[in-house]
């Protein structure tokens, strides 16, 4: 099978096309023939070794995370699929890749897809819709009336994240730029400002939650406001010593990442807020109840271009320049949609 492989951490020249023996799946397992991949920005990451420290990964290894596609195989202990379902899924941190023909998929992280949507659309859902998931509704524990700040609102993550808040009944600020106001205004932005003319920490006073999806200072600022208890819940580290003891790290890897994690930490404190840390984990039973929500009509994908497997690397290069209109997608060349369950 043709698939896109990372020889090497490095830069773009290290990942290309090779044939690959077709997987197996394991007794827990499914085969799943591929026919869109959902990129994250988590994919360049890896590709560069920031992830090293958190993701085992041998090299060489398949891209992508995020896939859409038909079930071909079943391991001997699976019982929630069989051939010819569509599913959809993400295997970060699970090894494999889905930036392939087939890849396999373990049971417990994948789920039907919505009819209502095209293999396209659902490779667009599993990482941004189970992150927005265990951030929002799992770790700062949104409840209605809260106030949320979604910073990049109209990126991958932005656009569901946006969304799932105001369904669980939360008012949502968010930053973007002026030529994105509609857009984000329609997946139900209350507060919009323009990044180019102001400042989100002027404006903003009292939220309870904010979903940290830009480094640096913008964190430090996110903290500052937050009302008495409120949180931050960060995509993009540091990561913390809490992290690295859920992960079951050795006592030298809890110290440095308490170490890195530490000044913004010491800054919660004394602002008598929380900061933390999140990586996204596969779960097949939350994205089948994110299924439900984009069934209900309360989410909808946002995609923003769609390259064909050939260009799985420009896609890359393409979401790596950051102005990505919500979701980028690899779609294979099958094109028989009319299994839908």
């Amino acid at each position: 099978m043709k698939a896109l492989v990372l020889n090497r951490y490095g830069g773009p020249e290290q990942v290309m096309f090779a044939d690959l023996q077709r997987p197996l799946p394991k007794p827990d397992e499914i085969l799943v023939q591929i026919h869109a991949v959902g990129l994250n920005p988590v994919d360049n990451k890896i590709r560069a070794g920031e992830m090293k420290p958190l993701l085992r990964l041998q090299l060489p290894a398949t891209m992508g995370c995020d896939l859409a596609g038909i079930v071909v195989e079943v391991g001997e202990r699976v019982t929630r699929f069989k051939p010819g379902d569509a599913v959809f899924a993400s295997i970060f941190g699970l090894g494999g890749g889905t930036l392939a023909e087939f890849a396999v998929v373990a049971e417990h992280a994948a789920a039907l897809k919505p009819a209502c949507l095209d293999f396209v659309s659902a490779a667009s859902v599993p990482m941004v819709g189970l992150t927005a998931w265990q951030s929002l509704k799992e770790r700062a524990k949104v409840m209605p009336g809260q106030k949320v700040f979604i910073p990049a609102g109209s990126g991958g993550i932005g656009t569901f994240a946006i969304q799932f808040a105001k369904h669980l009944g939360a008012e949502v600020a968010t930053t973007t730029s002026a030529g994105n106001t509609e857009l984000v205004r329609s997946l139900g932005a209350d507060q919009i400002i323009d990044y180019h003319t102001q400042e989100f920490e002027v404006v903003l006073r009292d939220y309870d939650a904010v979903l940290s999806t830009l480094p640096g200072k913008s964190q430090q600022k996110s903290l500052q406001i937050l009302k008495s208890r409120g949180s931050v819940v960060s995509l993009v580290g540091p990561p913390d010593a809490a992290f690295a003891r859920s992960k079951g790290m050795n006592r030298f890897m809890v110290f440095v990442m308490w170490l890195l994690a530490h000044k913004l930490h010491r800054l919660a404190t004394k602002l008598g807020v929380e900061y933390s840390f999140l990586l996204m984990k596969p779960d097949g039973c939350q994205l089948a109840e994110i299924g439900e929500l984009i069934e209900a009509g309360s989410i909808r994908p946002v995609i923003d271009k769609v390259f064909p497997f050939d260009q799985a690397k420009e896609a890359l290069a393409y979401l790596a320049n950051g102005r990505a209109k919500g979701k980028v997608v690899v779609q294979m060349k099958q094109t028989n949609e009319s299994v839908t369950k």
